[in-house]
């Protein structure tokens, strides 16, 4: 496989992330053997390159991987040499053997060895947990596990590489760069061979090769920016389907549709608490004061100066204090002064997400519980700086257009909203024929309240009942996953499979009982009480970036009637102009009723035209010849199961439009 044809995996300038100790013990079968691989994997390398460097090697979702520093560069002609190793070790039929060290004990031995990558990975091992060892045959490894028994539990036929890929130490550009081997396991060799077919399939399924044919998008870096996508016509019509399905869909389910800008000032982003946590994802700021601003600033940074020196004397206790201040009430008016300078708004940032403009639409007007519960929604533009090495097509991009909600609602509310969202869910996987999905339901971690989580332990154990419940009610295959919450409320991240099995998560729901009250929302609660709203944030069709790339791979570009580009063309068997007037008022009545079609009335032979068509991904072709005209019928062809037969013009454009009108698959 040349390098286009690979599979797709993780960036290789990212790394996994080390797992907690919980969550090797959750580790199945299948990713402890994938983890045993990597080991086997590194100690086949050092055979053949006794002088090679060990990172790190953990299993994936896809496979293994395993980063090495060595003078020798990787290549496929390396990989049967390779495999072969990896073949006799299994053979070998070694024990994983594990042994618990100090820290002084493995630092002096991966110090010996000369492996310097192992003692800046010891840095990574928390103080308190043990320090383990996995040695099997020669091979010892940093590792906390777990393993398969045996190497002989690999079964030889079951494993390959699948390509090189450049890495980064620790994921880092100024890192030295490491050398990746990319694996995968199996249990059998049967189970290998069906996802090395199914891999095959993804590839001629791709969406940046069939998005590129069929003249969906573009991508232009260095004029536009990488990560940046065009949207050229024919994609664009697939960007405004969705957005119609969705606004009619949500206006149905009782939504109100909102603007926002594509900016805000630092202040909205301090307070929903995306800063400083999430700047990393943002595009740098834009320093931007009005001349009012300017001249306060300066005002406020002038003061701040003078009460830094005084503070500074108070400490050397040598300056007269003739204001009378105590030197804890001038750091503290310091640090007032550092807020007001911080927050008046001369910086902008460029909308990462839609929520906290919402927040501020709901705080525009006084609101009452016979406003709630109010569901905003929004086609939003949002911008995220994903690293260039995390750019993939239209799947992973900077600039993305999401099918945006939030649902502002009582806690009595609450379950019926939920399900209402569940529900819309539902109907969209009807919709795009995808029969195998899972939520995926992340739960808090009572011991990292106040960290990693909000403070608020009877909000969560609330919530997640809640969600627990409206999940099981509502009979949706789900399973729960802890410690991988939002902040601010637990989630669900949305898993679907494609036509060929391969999963993609296309969208989150979110609960969030905590960033409504840091922007003081508040609604007058029957008993006139002010009391603060839930919200939940939904998409279901998560961006258009993203689930366009999943429905191009999903039908291979063959898109049902109502979303395809061009759902038809009208096709002449001959130039002669009774049969080309016949075939354009075809083609007018069509477009008088908005359907995407085109005519070809050339001389070209019509096998040469269907064959155009075909190439195009055009749903439905009308060829029509002097029978069809004298007759009043056109016969009809679709695209990749070819004619289904002539039949009554009008009964023709009638059922045309009424696929189109109810979405049929």
């Amino acid at each position: 496989m040349n390098d286009e044809q690979q599979p797709q995996f993780e960036s290789a300038k990212s790394e996994v992330q080390r797992k907690t100790l919980d969550q090797r013990e959750q580790m199945n079968e299948l990713m402890r053997l994938r983890h045993s691989c990597a080991h086997i994997l590194a100690a086949a390398v050092l055979r053949l390159w006794p002088d090679a460097l060990l990172d790190i090697g953990p299993p994936t979702e896809e496979g293994f991987y395993y980063d090495f520093d060595l003078k020798h560069r990787f290549t496929p002609e390396d990989f049967p040499k390779i495999e072969e190793e990896m073949r006799k070790i299994t053979k070998e039929n070694q024990v994983f053997e594990k042994s618990i060290q100090t820290r002084a004990e493995a630092l002096a031995y991966f110090e010996g060895k000369g492996q310097t990558f192992k003692v800046q990975r010891m840095g990574d091992i928390p103080e308190g947990e043990a320090i383990s060892f996995f040695k099997n045959g020669e091979f010892v490894d940093l590792c906390a596990g777990p393993h398969v028994m045996r190497t002989g539990n690999v079964k030889p036929g079951g494993i390959k590489i699948l390509k090189v890929a450049s890495a980064y130490f620790r994921g880092n550009e100024k890192n030295p760069q490491l050398q990746r081997l990319y694996g995968t396991a199996f249990k059998n060799k049967e189970e290998l061979d069906n996802w090395l077919l199914m891999q095959e399939e993804a590839r001629k399924r791709d969406h940046r090769k069939i998005g590129t044919e069929m003249g969906l998008f573009a991508m232009d870096p260095e004029y536009v920016g990488p990560g940046l996508p065009l949207w050229l016509p024919k994609g664009t019509v697939l960007v405004e389907e969705l957005e119609r399905l969705a606004k009619e869909t949500e206006f149905q389910a009782g939504y109100v549709r909102v603007k926002t800008p594509h900016l805000a000032k630092e202040k909205m982003y301090k307070t929903s608490g995306h800063l400083p946590y999430y700047a990393e994802s943002m595009f740098p700021p834009i320093e931007m004061l009005e001349e009012d601003e300017r001249k306060k600033r300066d005002a406020l940074t002038e003061r701040r100066a003078d009460l830094i020196q005084l503070a500074e004397g108070m400490g050397k206790a040598i300056a007269p204090n003739p204001s009378g201040y105590t030197e804890e009430q001038v750091r503290h008016d310091i640090q007032k002064l550092e807020t007001e300078i911080t927050l008046l708004g001369g910086r902008y940032y460029l909308k990462a997400m839609n929520c906290p403009h919402h927040h501020r639409i709901f705080a525009a007007e006084p609101r009452s519980y016979r406003d709630l519960p109010l569901r905003l929604a929004e086609y939003g533009t949002c911008y995220r700086y994903e690293q260039s090495g995390e750019l993939f097509g239209v799947m992973r991009v900077r600039s993305m257009n999401m099918n945006d909600a939030h649902i502002y609602c009582t806690a009595e509310q609450f379950a019926e909203e939920f399900r209402a969202v569940n529900e819309m869910y539902l109907k969209y996987f009807k919709i795009f024929g995808l029969d195998r999905y899972q939520m995926r339901f992340s739960t808090h971690d009572p011991a990292r309240l106040g960290q990693k989580f909000v403070n608020e332990p009877e909000l969560w154990k609330k919530t997640e009942d809640m969600v627990r419940q409206v999940l099981i009610e509502s009979g949706i295959n789900y399973v729960e996953v802890a410690n991988e919450a939002a902040f601010y409320g637990p989630k669900i991240d949305v898993q679907v499979w494609s036509a060929i099995g391969r999963e993609f998560t296309i969208a989150t729901n979110q609960v969030d009982f905590a960033v409504p009250a840091r922007f003081g929302l508040t609604y007058r609660d029957r008993d006139n009480t002010e009391k603060t709203p839930l919200c939940i944030h939904r998409a279901p069709l998560g961006t258009h970036e993203r689930f366009i790339g999943f429905l191009i791979e999903h039908y291979a570009g063959n898109f049902p009637l109502w979303l395809a580009p061009e759902q038809v063309r009208v096709l002449t068997l001959n130039d002669e102009a009774p049969l080309v007037e016949y075939a354009k008022s075809i083609t007018a009545e069509l477009r008088a009723q908005f359907v995407r079609v085109e005519g070809d009335w050339s001389a070209n032979p019509v096998k040469a035209k269907i064959a155009d068509a075909e190439t195009s991904k055009v749903h439905t072709m009308l060829v029509v010849g002097q029978r069809d005209l004298e007759a009043g019928v056109v016969s009809v062809r679709l695209h990749g199961k070819g004619n289904v037969g002539a039949k009554p013009r009008g009964e023709v454009v009638a059922d045309l439009l009424a696929s189109i009108r109810e979405r049929r698959a």
